[in-house]
């Protein structure tokens, strides 16, 4: 397991790029234990602020990595070490595009992005599990998506129900004894690998704005994440460069 590890607004990052997270998934030994990777934005750590008990889940993960290039823009105009990207989104297509054939569980996700997401990858067959709405108030549904994982027995299970239940059925999964493999907590990134969801030009994800293509495209659902919640974890950002300068 990686060991560097990074500081940032009082979250441990591993210092990991893309290319380095994907030939750690594919070393790990498929025999081991079942473990997760988290990949946390502004609305995950904003929401670890508020929601303190979230830690525990993100603490236990495998691998934990930025997925934001706008607070690693921010962080470097502060002179503030940083973690390398390492998006979600990126990591699924990376992975997906290296395997061979073999069975990957899918948790999460309508079952039109599932079709579109086997023509893509047709050398892959793909275990699918709808669990059902208010997941975290359905104790029975909750179990049948963790044991759904534990059953299928994938190598690699990726977890699209959004933040933070799939971060924490990841965990629920991991504490059950005969679970194997991986779990990749990256929310939308398979409809971007199937194509049903179009992501950010290039050069919008590199200047860290694809936050703003996403507001464009929906922005009744992203409108308050965006504008009202995620913008005290940049005070946040910029409190703790003071608190380290005046230390120094």
């Amino acid at each position: 397991m990686p060991c560097n590890r990074l500081e940032l607004l009082g979250f441990s990052f591993d210092t990991l790029t893309v290319s380095a997270v994907l030939d750690e998934l594919l070393r790990r030994p498929r025999a081991l234990r079942f473990a997760y990777i988290v990949t946390p934005n502004a609305d995950h750590l904003t929401r670890l602020k508020r929601q303190p008990q979230l830690r525990l889940v993100y603490d236990a993960a495998w691998l934990r990595l930025l997925d934001s290039k706008f607070i690693w823009h921010a962080a470097r105009i502060l002179r503030q070490p940083v973690p390398p990207v390492a998006t979600g989104a990126d990591i699924a297509a990376a992975l997906l595009s290296r395997l061979t054939a073999q069975t990957v569980a899918i948790i999460g996700m309508q079952p039109a992005v599932l079709t579109a997401l086997q023509q893509r990858y047709p050398h892959l067959t793909f275990a699918h599990h709808v669990p059902p709405q208010n997941l975290l108030n359905d104790q029975l549904g909750f179990r049948r998506a963790r044991d759904f994982a534990v059953s299928t027995n994938a190598r690699f299970t990726f977890i699209a129900l959004g933040s933070p239940l799939q971060e924490i059925l990841a965990y629920a999964i991991a504490s059950q004894p005969n679970a194997l493999g991986l779990g990749l907590c990256t929310g939308s990134a398979l409809e971007f690998c199937a194509g049903t969801q179009a992501r950010a030009p290039a050069w919008m994800r590199s200047a860290g704005l694809e936050w703003l293509h996403r507001l464009a495209r929906n922005p009744r659902r992203l409108a308050r994440r965006y504008l009202i919640d995620d913008p005290p974890i940049l005070a946040a950002l910029v409190k703790q460069t003071w608190r380290q300068s005046r230390q120094n």
